[in-house]
């Protein structure tokens, strides 16, 4: 069983936490050190991310979030985006973004995109609400799973991944589910490297 861990300093952390307890995972608020790396995984949930950056300094969580994102996997949503990428207050993701590129508020929309997960491409909602727009991609590292009108909306360098859109406010786990497996992948790739050593 793994523990995903959500950062709840502010946003809609909750329909995260729902999101993974539907798929049977064990899952709890992350405002602490002791509570971070008690965690396999971390979602940072959408928000906004200058209230979100403030609230990380505020509570000296970046130096370990920037540890904790080079050993376990993160999962950054909208605000989260902004906050992995390059330039951000975490600068775990090699993407560069621009705030806000798909309207205010009041343009919200829900859309269908075409994901391609472990090989296999399927269909996900996705609820773009003051997202962020991948701009650039600064590595070959960066694997883009999912475009939106051309440009990339759900990528992954690593074990950190990243998407414009808010995959918790739909019905659909293709997202989560996704997320939850990388999380089993790595926790084994791990044993396995330690059983060798």
């Amino acid at each position: 069983m793994i523990t995903i861990g959500v950062l709840a300093l502010q946003g809609n952390f909750a329909k995260h936490m729902q999101m993974v307890e539907r798929l049977s995972c064990r899952c709890k608020e992350v405002r602490t050190a002791d509570e971070l790396f008690a965690c396999d995984a971390l979602i940072i949930p959408g928000g906004e991310s200058t209230v979100i950056s403030r609230l990380i300094l505020k509570n000296e969580l970046k130096e370990l979030l920037f540890l904790f994102g080079k050993s376990k996997p993160i999962f950054g949503t909208c605000a989260g985006l902004i906050l992995l990428a390059k330039e951000g207050l975490l600068n775990l993701l090699d993407v560069e973004v621009k705030r806000n590129a798909y309207g205010r508020q009041v343009d919200s929309f829900l859309a269908s995109c075409e994901v391609c997960l472990h090989g296999e491409k399927k269909s996900a909602e996705a609820f773009f609400i003051r997202a962020p727009k991948i701009t650039r991609l600064l590595s070959k590292e960066v694997e883009v799973l999912s475009r939106f009108e051309g440009d990339p909306v759900f990528v992954k360098q690593g074990h950190i991944f990243a998407a414009s859109f808010h995959p918790e406010l739909t019905n659909d786990l293709t997202i989560h589910n996704f997320f939850v497996e990388e999380v089993l992948l790595c926790k084994r790739r791990k044993k396995v490297s330690h059983a060798r050593q």
